[in-house]
């Protein structure tokens, strides 16, 4: 399974994979707008969206994305690794992989589902 980062930095993308293959999940990182981005994260567990590194078309799209296609979103304004960090403790799994945001206050404060 895959989780989706998009809006991220190129030179923390070790840092980033780092990360979420701690969760046993895979990385998948866009920095900015592709073409098809729908069809790129549909496959994708989670997505966490950095809303400062990307433009407000790139987020619509994404947004639009996750839900029409049931995928659990967290933005958050800042792209550090400590954020991103942050964010996939804000997941929850059950035992088949599967995540969803975790109802958390921390995490109502620090992103946006």
């Amino acid at each position: 399974m895959k989780i989706s980062v998009v809006g991220g930095m190129d030179r923390l993308e070790p840092h980033y994979r780092n990360e979420v293959e701690k969760l046993g999940y895979e990385l998948r990182l866009f920095n900015g707008l592709e073409s098809h981005m729908a069809a790129k994260i549909v496959n994708s567990a989670a997505v966490v969206l950095f809303t400062g590194k990307i433009s407000h078309e790139a987020r619509n799209q994404v947004v639009a994305a996750t839900k029409a296609n049931n995928i659990p979103l967290l933005q958050c304004h800042s792209c550090g690794v400590c954020t991103l960090r942050e964010c996939l403790t804000c997941f929850t799994r059950d035992e088949g992989k599967r995540i969803a945001p975790g109802p958390t206050a921390a995490c109502k404060s620090l992103c946006r589902n």
